[in-house]
C-alpha cells in the first residue's frame, strides 16, 4: 500500500522513496568517512544525485563511488565530495567558486551551504546540461560559466571558498589571487590520478597549506595555468 504520493511511492517535494533510501546511504558513507558538518550531511540528503548523473546510470546513484558523465568526465563520489566542501566551512552568506562543473551535483550541494556559487566548466556541452539539470531542480543561486577553469572568475572576485574538481602540481595563481583573506581553497594536487586532496587558506596575501585531507584518483586541470588542452 502506498502513503504519502501516487506514483512509485513519490513522497512531498517530488523525492521517491529509492531517493530517500539513496540519500540514506550516501549520508552513511560520508559519515563513515569522516564527514560531521550537519549542514554538509543535510545537503548529501536533500540534493538527488539521480538528477545530476546520465540517465543510463542512475541506478548507481545510491554507491558512493564516481559515475562517468561522458567527455572523458566523472562525477566524484559523494562522500569525497563531503569531504571537500566540508573543509571549506562555508557560511550562509559566502560566495564560493567551483572549478569543473561536470553535471552540476557539487554545485547544487554548495548552494545549500552558500548563498552564491559560481562554478566554470571548460566543456560547454558539460556547462549546458548542469544548467539544464540546477534549473530542473530548484537551484537559483548557482551560475554556471564555460570558460577556462584555470583563469577563475575574476569578475566575480573575491570568494569565501574555492573548490577544485582537476588535479594540477600546484595551485593556479588566478585562483589564489580570487581567494579572500582567510577563505580555503581544496584542490588535488599532482598529476591527475593519484593525487592529494590538500586545504589551503587564503593569510597575509599569501595563499598556505594546511593539511592533507585525502589521497584520490581526479581527471587532470586544463588549462592556461594546468595541463596543455591537446
Amino acid at each position: 500500500m502506498k502513503t504519502g504520493g501516487d506514483r512509485d511511492g513519490e513522497q512531498a517535494g517530488g523525492a521517491t522513496w529509492a531517493d530517500r533510501a539513496n540519500a540514506e546511504s550516501l549520508v552513511r558513507a560520508a559519515r563513515a568517512q569522516g564527514v560531521t558538518d550537519p549542514r554538509v550531511l543535510e545537503a548529501l540528503r536533500t540534493v538527488r544525485r539521480a538528477s545530476f548523473v546520465p540517465s543510463e546510470m542512475r541506478n548507481e546513484v545510491g554507491h558512493d563511488c564516481a559515475i562517468p558523465i561522458g567527455q572523458a568526465q566523472t562525477t566524484s563520489q559523494p562522500s569525497l565530495i563531503g569531504l571537500m566542501i566540508e573543509a571549506l566551512n562555508l557560511e550562509p552568506e559566502d560566495t564560493v567558486l567551483e572549478i569543473g562543473t561536470g553535471y552540476g551535483y557539487q554545485a547544487a550541494l554548495l548552494a545549500k551551504l552558500a548563498r552564491r556559487v559560481f562554478s566554470v566548466e571548460r566543456i560547454s556541452q558539460l556547462a549546458e546540461v548542469a544548467r539544464h539539470n540546477l534549473k530542473a531542480e530548484g537551484v537559483l543561486n548557482a551560475e554556471v560559466v564555460t570558460g577556462d577553469g584555470t583563469l577563475g572568475l575574476p569578475s566575480s572576485a573575491p570568494y569565501d571558498g574555492i573548490v577544485v574538481a582537476a588535479a594540477f602540481l600546484r595551485v593556479p595563481a588566478p585562483l589564489a589571487a580570487q581567494l579572500a583573506p582567510g577563505g580555503k581553497l581544496v584542490m588535488p594536487v599532482g598529476n591527475g590520478g593519484g593525487d592529494l586532496v590538500k586545504v589551503f587558506e587564503a593569510r597575509d596575501s599569501k595563499l598556505v597549506e594546511l593539511r592533507v585531507l585525502c589521497g584520490a584518483r581526479f581527471v587532470p586541470l586544463l588549462g592556461a595555468n594546468g595541463f596543455e588542452v591537446r
